[in-house]
């Protein structure tokens, strides 16, 4: 056990040394852009990809903005897709589970807005339409996938992680979800600008 654990590690920091460090610069701007413009973030998964969309709900809405939580300012505005559980089952039960993302996505969905969509194959259905639906209205796609990339844009990293291994996949998207949580620093630099002409236009 001790050796697999060993193993496992060592891959998992070898793959993680080599994420594609100059596409996820390209979606940080994507996210920077949504955030300038004033507009929303839909992230979507399945199973495990869902608990990480939450998880980035959650850091985008509260822990980029941890530091100035007091402070009047412009802020995120990060929602997981489908918001409750009940609308979830009630698209996949009355229209289709095909439909669970991109059904609750149309009813929101504007053109200052940016779609994250995280999918270990790539391949799901659900998260194929629901980026059909974002091209369709030119709303930028984050796709976040393992093993060979899928269907979806592999516009931010992990995209061909591990072809073999889906917990190697989850580890690392596991890791990368922590990704918002370091926004705060980055976005300092834009908050205060931001915060000081608002005051001044106030």
């Amino acid at each position: 056990m001790e050796q697999f654990i060993q193993e496992f590690s060592q891959k998992a920091i070898t793959l993680l040394n080599n994420l594609p460090k100059v596409e996820i610069a390209k979606a940080m701007n994507i996210l920077q852009a949504a955030f300038e413009r004033d507009g929303r973030i839909y992230v979507i998964g399945n199973g495990g990809s869902l608990a990480l969309a939450t998880h980035w709900v959650a850091d985008f809405n509260k822990t980029v903005f941890s530091h100035n939580l007091d402070e009047h300012q412009r802020r995120f505005q990060a929602i997981r897709l489908p918001t409750t559980e009940e609308e979830l089952t009630a698209w996949a039960n009355d229209v289709g589970y095909d439909m669970v993302f991109s059904g609750p996505l149309r009813n929101y969905i504007q053109d200052s807005d940016v779609l994250i969509a995280i999918s270990s194959s790539g391949n799901s259905e659900n998260i194929i339409r629901a980026v059909e639906l974002a091209h369709e209205h030119k709303v930028p796609v984050i796709g976040i996938s393992g093993f060979d990339g899928g269907t979806p844009e592999p516009t931010l990293g992990c995209e061909d992680i591990d072809p073999n291994n889906t917990r190697r996949v989850r580890a690392c998207r596991g890791h990368s979800r922590h990704c918002p949580a370091h926004f705060h620093k980055v976005f300092q630099r834009i908050l205060r600008p931001c915060s000081a002409a608002a005051k001044a236009a106030g």
